[in-house]
């Protein structure tokens, strides 16, 4: 039997850099987005402040699960209140989304809710998608 998911530990909004909260940050794609339950990112301002933030769907679960109850549990909760439940898995933030794969729409949302739990605007934010693959 393999092993589980790597764990996700929660991170709090409030211990994330300042720039995100104060400049106008884009997420960039590293990975394509079709079909994918995982999407490897970057979010970056004018400056060249970089932090590498990836997307992951939670609910994907073959041939393993991606997520533990609890953080699937965590991440539905979030969402339903409109907000993203945000992790570190690898040394990479990560926004946890309910799903098993991401659209485009369901990436916007969710770097949306990552720019209002920073206390920014997502006018402020944009994304850069990798529409290859």
């Amino acid at each position: 039997m393999s092993p589980g998911p790597s764990p996700v530990e929660p991170v709090d909004p409030f211990d994330l850099p300042d720039w995100l909260g104060t400049d106008a940050v884009t997420w960039t794609a590293e990975s394509v987005l079709r079909g994918e339950h995982r999407v490897q990112g970057c979010l970056g301002e004018s400056g060249g402040q970089r932090l590498p933030c990836d997307l992951l769907a939670v609910d994907e679960a073959f041939p393993q699960p991606v997520a533990d109850d609890a953080t699937r549990h965590a991440a539905h909760q979030a969402w339903r209140h409109g907000q993203v439940h945000l992790g570190r898995r690898d040394g990479r933030l990560v926004l946890l989304v309910p799903g098993t794969c991401f659209t485009a729409d369901r990436l916007l949302d969710a770097v949306g809710r990552l720019a209002r739990a920073v206390g920014a605007s997502p006018d402020r934010y944009a994304a850069h998608l990798r529409i290859g693959g």
